[in-house]
């Protein structure tokens, strides 16, 4: 299990004539479709960016993903709900929809959640705030992504090297995001590494953990 977190890097150079195949990609989003969320409301929403056009249109404003845009087999932004309450659509859409519930019967999952959001992380009434934590919630299944990809063999970049003003108005303007509803999160690439994996650094266990007995 370990050697796949180990093999996995934010891979920076793409051999662009290998590609993921289909089947590999859709285990990847099945991963990101299976990532758990706060309270179960699944705030987020992916793009693959198959357009060679957009993916040049990025360049200027996302300088994190130039090398990305430039082999990488598939790209993703990953899109987050915004203002997400218990009045809110995505939430009665999980519970009737998703779920096969009623809000009647969901009532004291719901409380718990308004008190969660009002009392306990104080979001409410604050669209930032309430951006920064569904955004929270997309970087589980942006992790699940990248290690799947990992565990079969495929590399992968997270990238948060853009200006996101630029980005949501870019995509704004040729119509795809609706900026009063989705923001962006984040942006992903995946494909065949091109370069030396550079030696995995990180500071040790006894650095990070602390036990409290």
């Amino acid at each position: 299990m370990l050697e796949a977190h180990r093999y996995r890097y934010a891979t920076k150079k793409f051999d662009s004539t290998k590609k993921v195949s289909d089947e590999d990609f859709n285990t990847i989003m099945e991963a990101a479709r299976l990532s758990p969320s706060s309270f179960g409301f699944e705030p987020w929403k992916f793009l693959l960016i198959n357009s060679e056009k957009i993916r040049e249109d990025l360049k200027p404003f996302s300088w994190g993903a130039v090398n990305s845009l430039n082999g990488a087999s598939h790209f993703v932004i990953g899109l987050i709900k915004k203002n997400i309450t218990i009045d809110s659509p995505l939430v009665k859409h999980i519970i009737e929809d998703v779920w096969g519930s009623t809000l009647e019967e969901k009532k004291r999952h719901l409380h718990f959640f308004q008190e969660f959001q009002e009392n306990d992380f104080k979001l409410l009434n604050n669209p930032r705030a309430l951006f920064d934590w569904s955004s929270k919630q997309s970087y589980l299944a942006l992790a699940n992504m990248m290690t799947t990809a990992a565990f079969l063999g495929i590399d992968s970049c997270p990238i948060e090297g853009f200006n996101h003003e630029k980005a949501e108005q870019y995509f704004s303007e040729i119509g795809v995001l609706d900026t009063s509803e989705y923001g962006i999160s984040f942006m992903v690439s995946f494909g065949y590494r091109d370069e030396v994996q550079p030696p995995k650094t990180r500071q040790s266990m006894s650095e990070i953990l602390e036990v409290i007995s």
